[in-house]
């Protein structure tokens, strides 16, 4: 019972808090203490509700088990970090994104190809990761190879999708613009049309960083070598470790926040000047 009304006491103060600070002027320290302090909140609550109602490990694991056992399994994961997140996640998401790029500018410099790529690309992103995993992994062994193709699989088309809607989004004045000053395609489409493109093309990227991480956590259920986050998680379930999964799920949950984040401050200093970047804290 006292770790229920704990609960509930952090839980007032926190939405105490968090009201006060919502009234406060907009900063960039009432921007981070608001998500801190809910976060922390939300922490303490499971905390208070696994141990008040006695749930069984098994089935939910209180944060400071899942933290110690992070705290000792930092060989582990930082193995499964390497393999999955920076030799599967990040090479697939490099020859995703780059190879949707080109093909991209290939679109826009030749329309005809819009109407025979583009239904192909939604066609191979309708199919499900979940059947295409195993078939890549089949093709390209069960080393991160196969996670990087489940990851350029899932990258390539929102990729693509934004970048060509980018490139056509200058207005026909602005193109006639560019004519008038005798500027032939390739000037136009690197003065003009790609920096208007760049918020769409970020948007692809930073949509891709989630889905990078995903795709090569869900390849590696499928098979792998004896590291992975995919593959610990699997493994782990199947022996009832539970604080291990959970501390897998925080690390890929840090990856893939921190890889958003770091997406996000490369635009905001590519493109500082756009519309989209005022008003910004």
């Amino acid at each position: 019972m006292g770790w229920l009304v704990f609960g509930a006491v952090v839980w007032a103060a926190g939405w105490w808090i968090n009201s006060r600070l919502s009234h406060r002027p907009k900063t960039r320290l009432t921007s981070l203490l608001v998500p801190v302090i809910f976060g922390l909140t939300l922490v303490v609550i499971w905390e208070s509700l696994v141990r008040g109602l006695d749930i069984s490990p098994i089935l939910l694991p209180p944060p400071t088990a899942i933290a110690a056992t992070f705290a000792k399994s930092t060989d582990i994961l930082w193995q499964d970090f390497v393999q999955t997140a920076l030799k599967g996640a990040l090479s697939g998401y490099v020859i995703g994104c780059g190879a949707a790029f080109l093909i991209a500018v290939a679109i826009d410099r030749f329309p005809f190809l819009q109407r025979g790529l583009l239904p192909v690309g939604n066609f191979v992103a309708a199919l499900p990761i979940i059947g295409m995993a195993p078939i890549l992994v089949m093709w390209f062994g069960f080393d991160w190879q196969s996670k990087a193709a489940v990851v350029v699989v899932m990258v390539f088309f929102p990729m693509l999708v934004n970048t060509v809607q980018g490139l056509q989004d200058t207005d026909a004045m602005q193109r006639d613009l560019m004519r008038t000053y005798a500027a032939g395609y390739w000037k136009t489409l690197l003065k003009l049309r790609l920096p208007a493109a760049m918020p769409f093309i970020f948007n692809g990227l930073k949509i891709a960083t989630t889905l990078a991480l995903i795709g090569a956590i869900v390849a590696e259920f499928f098979g792998s070598p004896i590291k992975g986050m995919g593959f610990r998680i699997s493994t782990s379930v199947g022996q009832l470790a539970l604080d291990l999964v959970w501390a897998e799920i925080v690390v890929a949950a840090i990856v893939g926040s921190g890889f958003y984040g770091a997406m996000a401050l490369i635009e905001k200093a590519v493109t500082f000047w756009h519309p989209s970047q005022r008003g910004r804290t």
